[in-house]
């Protein structure tokens, strides 16, 4: 009754063939405004999952008490030198704070006064006993230094350290900062444009305790009209970045990332793939139409049914989701590697069509016999393929979710074009119709070979089933959804860079207790954790010791303060003065020089001196300002890190306070791992770690292994759903148990054999590929469907029947566009193409070989 009823209206629609395709034409049309009006995309992975699920709930709190955190662009500074990275940053600060235009707020975290002021008290005590007395031992040095902060106040600094030499001083501790001096002065004297370094001169290791990166943190404003919202800023930003000197010298480099700019990456890497797949899809696959239908006018009718189909299924996502997801988005693509089966078998079914005494019937018999032969088989299929799709929808991984609901639908809406607009297009193109070509007659001794070698082929694959069940439990999912991203855009090489320290990897966690008291006890238990590198929250900005730090750092003050206290420094030396004094220091050092030994600094020092007090006075002033530029501003930091006060949680400021502290009371604590958080055993070992602890910690490495959870959950359960809803379809249209079994045992074959070449390949699962194993069950139903229904109605020679033919035409055509999106540059991207060409050619060899031995002899005999 079915099939009659499918005949009937596929002979309706091609008596009406200029109707229909008016009607078609104009539905098309409102999907394309539905969807320009209403389709939105977004690289959010965070809005890939249910806001009802607890961690997601536990995340969206900590993001409404601490916006400040969220939405960031993030410029990230690293130059060759500490001052060189810290006056970039500055620059940048300084230049984006005028633009309220793009920016809502623009922060440099490290320029804080309070840090600058109280940065010895945060060392431990042997550290910096070490610094103070190196610093107390150079107060001669310094005194003049602090008088005349030139290269000649430098020069005539060393001339006194000869006389120290002279006068039998040890100078044993300073040869590390004598032998930066020594290289940094060749540099300069050799015309190389590097800038001392005071802060490694005189803090030697202590300088790098901070990182080697400054950040610029901004909040900008987002344009959610845009495909890119944070576009706008981020272009202000890098325009910003260009004017910047140290930038334009090529002495520091500065990536962009954050949040913003990765999200805004990502849709512009996977819309290319995405666009640039789906283009080459449908050229590719035009190609192989011609080879299955051979016929142009096929061809056409089957391309405009598969645009026709994608535009509407475009607008029904429009109307029920609104906004795709990294994972959704992949639905076109999906869509024309499915829904070209469905026209491929009715088109290679209607070319096969002939009367009963041999000859070519008529377009309207031959389309009303195609729809009642073969309709009721791609409905099945269609059905089958939908409840495999629509199965993930409740699940609350809501990216597969969505994919799930509209690719779901799009196969039922793919099924009615097919015998609907399929159809009249083809009685408007009226193409010939060629039995002689419908099937592969060259197949027919791989029939009588797969009869004869029945046992030994069902015997193969049993055991591949059994070796793929055997490798189920090593089945990895990389949780990491950093893995699925271009490494190479800039966000991404910046992100890559900060996850090697401690103190800026993006994979911390964090918790919200409700008073200082406790969050006190709980970085205590953090901190004693083997994994757990440090744990910030607001005492941390206390430091530990400070009366005994405090009395150091006086003692050294009331020493070093009287020669750094100037209240009118000398006036810039002219190149004369410069010249003078270097020839100075040199005759100096060289007086001293049998007391020095073979490898002494001094030596090179007096070398580069005597060569400098030649050099033209170009070349004098310009020696000075890459000796000097930053010599000032160390002097003005150490004056004021000498000035160190006591601290109390009070006294940090609200700027440092917010990110720690709520006004009710709450705090907030940062727990950063030891090791490099890359894999997912490091991750794991740090969340169950700390989760002994405090089992409510979240932040960012939380979500990523609770989303993996979900995520497994999801596929689990939906798979199974998935496979009860296929087994009730087919029971439906089969009628019998046996016939079900048919069609779902090469699935889960194919599934297994899937399984083996994900361990052999290696091609681990991710938040992209991941969907690759519902397509797996609505390609292998699909297949499976159209021969078990032949075998029902006599076909002995599968494969070189028309349904073979078919079949492997609609395997390449698919294939094709699973293909174009592995040769994406997006890691998550051309993973998925990977898998889906993985499992759908597991999915053919289970069809075309497994399939056809599996077959008893049918009832009945038929060509």
């Amino acid at each position: 009754m079915i099939a009659a009823l499918i005949g009937r209206t596929v002979s309706l629609c091609a008596r009406h063939a200029l109707a229909v395709t008016a009607l078609f034409t104009v539905l098309v049309a409102l999907a394309v405004g539905v969807t320009v009006k209403r389709l939105d995309v977004t690289t959010d992975t965070d809005k890939m999952f249910s806001s009802d699920l607890p961690w997601k709930r536990q995340a969206a709190q900590m993001a409404h008490l601490f916006p400040q955190n969220q939405d960031l662009l993030v410029a990230v500074i690293r130059a060759d030198i500490p001052e060189e990275a810290e006056a970039t940053a500055r620059a940048l600060t300084a230049a984006l704070s005028t633009n309220h235009v793009d920016f809502r707020t623009v922060s440099d975290p490290d320029a804080n006064p309070f840090l600058a002021r109280n940065g010895l008290l945060y060392l431990d005590r042997k550290p910096l006993g070490q610094v103070l007395d190196d610093t107390v031992n150079a107060q001669a040095f310094l005194g003049t230094l602090a008088a005349d902060p030139s290269a000649r106040g430098l020069f005539d600094a060393l001339s006194l350290v000869a006389q120290g030499v002279q006068a039998g001083q040890d100078l044993s501790g300073f040869a590390g900062p004598l032998n930066n001096f020594a290289s940094a002065l060749g540099n300069a004297a050799g015309g190389k444009a590097d800038y001392l370094s005071w802060q490694r001169l005189l803090a030697g290791d202590l300088a790098n305790l901070a990182g080697q990166y400054q950040f610029v943190l901004t909040q900008p404003r987002l344009d959610y009209g845009s495909f890119q919202p944070g576009g706008a800023a981020t272009d202000a930003m890098r325009k910003a970045i260009a004017s910047l000197e140290f930038v334009r010298n090529g002495h520091a480099q500065v990536f962009v990332t954050g949040d913003v700019e990765i999200s805004d990456e990502e849709f512009a890497t996977v819309a290319q793939g995405m666009v640039a797949g789906l283009a080459g899809s449908l050229v590719l696959v035009t190609l192989w139409l011609v080879l299955a239908v051979r016929s142009w006018r096929v061809i056409v009718p089957i391309v405009v049914v598969l645009v026709f189909g994608l535009t509407l299924t475009t607008g029904f996502a429009a109307i029920a989701v609104g906004t795709l997801n990294l994972i959704s988005v992949a639905f076109a693509v999906l869509f024309v590697g499915i829904a070209v089966d469905f026209a491929i078998q009715f088109c290679v079914r209607f070319r096969a069509q002939h009367s009963d005494n041999g000859g070519s019937p008529h377009l309207t018999e031959a389309l009303l016999h195609t729809g009642a032969e073969t309709g009721h088989q791609i409905l099945v299929a269609a059905c089958a393929t939908a409840a495999g799709f629509l199965a993930f929808t409740p699940t609350a991984f809501i990216g597969v979710a969505q994919l799930g609901l509209i690719a779901g639908i799009g196969m039922l809406i793919a099924f009615v074009c097919t015998i609907t607009l399929l159809p009249a297009l083809l009685l408007l193109m009226h193409p010939r119709l060629e039995y002689r070509f419908s099937g592969f007659a060259f197949a027919q001794p791989a029939d009588r070979a797969v009869r004869r070698h029945r046992r030994f082929i069902l015997g193969t694959f049993a055991a591949l089933a059994v070796l793929g069940a055997a490798l189920v439990p090593m089945l990895h999912f990389d949780a990491d959804p950093l893995h699925t991203k271009d490494p190479h855009t800039e966000g991404m090489r910046a992100i890559h860079l900060l996850t090697r320290n401690p103190q800026t990897t993006p994979y911390s966690a964090e918790l919200l207790v409700p008073s200082l008291d406790q969050a006190r006890d709980y970085a205590k238990r953090f901190e004693a954790l083997p994994s757990v590198d440090s744990v910030m929250w607001l005492g941390s900005y206390v430091p530990e010791d400070q009366p005994q730090k405090l009395a150091m750092i006086q003692d050294a003050a009331s020493l070093l303060m009287p020669g750094l206290t100037v209240t009118q420094p000398a006036p810039a030396p002219d190149a004369a003065a410069l010249r003078q004094s270097a020839k100075k220091a040199a005759d100096a050092i060289a007086s001293i020089s049998s007391k020095l030994a073979a490898n002494d600094p001094l030596r090179r020092i007096q070398s580069e001196l005597s060569t400098l007090a030649t050099q033209p006075d170009g070349s004098l002033l310009h020696v000075n300002d890459l000796l000097t530029r930053f010599l000032p501003q160390e002097l003005d930091q150490l004056r004021t890190v000498l000035g160190a006060g006591p601290v109390t949680i009070t006294d940090i400021p609200p700027d440092i306070a917010r990110n720690y502290l709520l006004p009710d009371g709450r705090a907030r604590l940062e727990i950063r791992p030891k090791n490099v958080l890359g894999a997912d055993a490091a991750m794991y070992t740090f969340v169950g770690q700390i989760r002994s602890v405090a089992p409510d910690v979240g932040g960012t490495v939380v979500t990523v292994i609770e989303s993996a959870h979900t995520m497994v959950h999801a596929f689990t359960v939906a798979a199974l759903s998935a496979l009860a809803m296929i087994g009730i379809i087919l029971l439906l249209a089969l009628r019998r148990v046996g016939d079900v079994l048919l069609v779902l045992a090469p699935l889960l074959l194919s599934a297994l054999m899937t399984v083996i070449l994900i361990i052999v390949v290696p091609e681990p699962l991710n938040f992209a590929n991941i969907i690759a194993l519902p397509l797996l069950l609505g390609v292998g139903v699909s297949f499976n469907v159209y021969f078990v229904m032949n075998w029902r109605s006599g076909v002995r020679r599968p494969l070189s029947s028309p349904t073979a033919r078919a079949v492997l035409f609609s395997a390449l055509t698919t294939g094709t566009a699973f293909g174009s999106l592995a040769l994406s540059h997006h890691p998550g991207t051309a993973s998925m193409g990977r898998l889906l060409l993985l499992s759908l050619g597991c999915t053919l060899l289970a069809t075309l070989v497994f399939v056809p031995a599996l077959l008893p002899e049918p009832p009945t005999k038929r060509d």
